[in-house]
């Protein structure tokens, strides 16, 4: 981990971050990532022992709460949580994700739908709902969907997968649009495949995932955590800051094809 006195890397400095997810994957990265470039992290999940975990390794300036991204109450009470310890927000990365689930429109059940949608983009919707608020009292601030490459092109057999993480890129563009006059960017990020656990739903180790789907990327591999990390850094930094309702492809070149 790059050290917080690095001058190239304190673009958080003094700025609370506060992602869903955080537990584990592209939430844990982007939370340590956070907090390398000098900013507080807020870890949220609903697996309560694994956010706190991480919130120890990271320290000092870093705070877990338990919740559920898709019950509004459960988010209220962590942006209360996250008033009383900071008295500020600068930042809201939407990370949180359901399982993935194969299937066309024939096969999913509508239970199976609605998780999808609930956990991703009605998440999405509530944390921002709560979240912004505490960020505008605060003279603005920086919002980051997680969206997904199969936000652009499709895949077989996950339409529900596909439909929630395009909508997460027009919500991003529709929220920057209604908050920009109160100093509020809001972009989202589209990752193609990651080294992360939830590959090994469907491949028995990263490895063979890269074997299979690497080549599907221009750049002949999938991506490390930390490499989404990074972006997601820059989008919540200064140095984005003439970027608002756009969404910032980082998938080796996925979906050029």
């Amino acid at each position: 981990m790059t050290s917080d006195s690095d001058p190239m890397t304190a673009r958080l400095a003094g700025k609370v971050i506060l992602i869903t997810g955080a537990a584990s994957g592209i939430g844990a990265a982007i939370a340590r990532r956070c907090l390398a470039e000098g900013g507080s992290v807020v870890c949220a999940d609903h697996a309560e022992d694994a956010a706190a975990n991480l919130a120890e390794e990271l320290g000092s300036r870093a705070l877990a709460v338990r919740c559920d991204v898709t019950d509004g109450r459960s988010m209220e009470r962590a942006l209360d949580t996250v008033r009383g310890r900071f008295g500020r927000l600068d930042g809201l990365v939407h990370n949180a994700a359901a399982p993935s689930l194969d299937g066309t429109v024939v096969d999913l059940s509508e239970q199976q739908w609605r998780r999808e949608l609930d956990v991703s983009l009605t998440g999405a919707f509530l944390a921002s709902k709560f979240a912004l608020p505490l960020m505008i009292s605060g003279g603005g601030g920086s919002v980051v969907l997680i969206a997904s490459q199969f936000a652009h092109v499709a895949t077989g057999k996950a339409v529900a997968y596909c439909a929630a993480k395009a909508g997460l890129v027009h919500l991003a563009k529709a929220m920057a649009i209604d908050h920009a006059g109160e100093g509020i960017r809001v972009n989202s990020l589209s990752p193609g495949a990651v080294a992360t656990q939830r590959l090994l739903q469907r491949w028995p180790d990263l490895e063979a995932a890269d074997r299979q789907l690497g080549p599907a990327h221009l750049l002949g591999r999938i991506a490390q955590p930390d490499e989404i990390a990074a972006a997601t850094a820059f989008l919540l930094s200064a140095d984005a800051s003439f970027v608002t309702g756009t969404d910032l492809l980082v998938d080796g070149g996925y979906a050029v094809r």
